[in-house]
């Protein structure tokens, strides 16, 4: 599967990442007191009025909160206004089979390997393990990662998944991280191609370097938690989304957009979900 650059310029790959949704069978489907539909939607329609280009959405998990079918086929409805592949991965949330009762879709693609443009390529990995909040990376993920650098050494790689693989500083969320991190750092290490790699699951903004990647994590459309909390907390900044571009000489340049302060604040007295 190939992505090609709608850029009139450089040939760069603009990318959209639309993580942590939480949608409900629902309509009215609240997390933590906000309506995640409703959040989800005015992202989608303040991507909108911004009119820019994206050559593909990815979305990194979480896109359900109730394992429902109608939760995906609510996500598939609000995307379509955005008219771009959406490329998506399970979250600790998930629930495969409902992701697939909606595919074979025109607008999402569940794909483990994507070329992007002439110089990059993406690989999107599985890191759910059923029923818990925590994260891993079975060795057939790790060997198709190890694969797929091995055979385009020559393109720059942006790896995308659910949970985030380094900590953040929260002891709470870094309880439910990529477990094993050390075995997908020692693949990455192998390889000298992976520029970018890309997760939600902390709904909240990060953007570190580690081992010549730069790592990132991106806000939730529905509620936000608090940075370097030991115990569960909400923050007060709203709902979000990332832009990325994606340059020929291995570079990312990328920004986090939100909604307006104040935008579907959360229930601050509740103590988990």
């Amino acid at each position: 599967m190939k992505v090609t650059s709608s850029s009139s310029d450089s040939g760069t790959i603009k990318l959209l990442q639309i993580t942590d949704t939480h949608l409900f069978e629902p309509a009215d489907g609240s997390l933590l007191s906000v309506k995640t539909l409703d959040s989800f939607n005015a992202v989608v329609d303040a991507i909108l009025q911004e009119k820019r280009l994206f050559d593909a959405i990815l979305s990194t998990g979480d896109i359900s909160q109730d394992h429902s079918a109608q939760s995906y086929q609510r996500f598939e409805q609000g995307i379509a206004p955005l008219e771009k592949t959406c490329f998506w991965l399970p979250g600790n949330h998930d629930f495969k089979p409902s992701m697939t009762s909606v595919l074979p879709s025109t607008q999402i693609q569940q794909a483990e390997h994507v070329l992007l443009g002439d110089k990059w390529q993406m690989v999107l990995l599985d890191s759910q393990v059923v029923g818990v909040p925590h994260g891993r990376l079975s060795d057939q993920q790790l060997a198709l990662l190890d694969q797929k650098l091995s055979e385009h050494p020559e393109r720059y790689t942006l790896v995308l998944l659910h949970h985030h693989p380094l900590l953040v500083g929260s002891r709470w969320l870094d309880q439910h991280t990529l477990k094993d991190a050390q075995d997908f750092w020692q693949v990455v290490e192998k390889h000298n191609s992976v520029k970018a790699v890309l997760c939600g699951h902390v709904h909240q903004d990060m953007d570190v370097m580690h081992k010549g990647a730069r790592v990132m994590a991106t806000p939730s459309t529905c509620v936000q938690f608090k940075p370097n909390s030991d115990d569960f907390a909400l923050d007060t900044l709203s709902p979000g989304w990332r832009e990325l571009e994606l340059h020929l000489d291995g570079t990312v340049s990328t920004e986090v957009k939100r909604l307006p302060a104040g935008c579907f604040q959360p229930d601050f007295n509740s103590a988990g979900y």
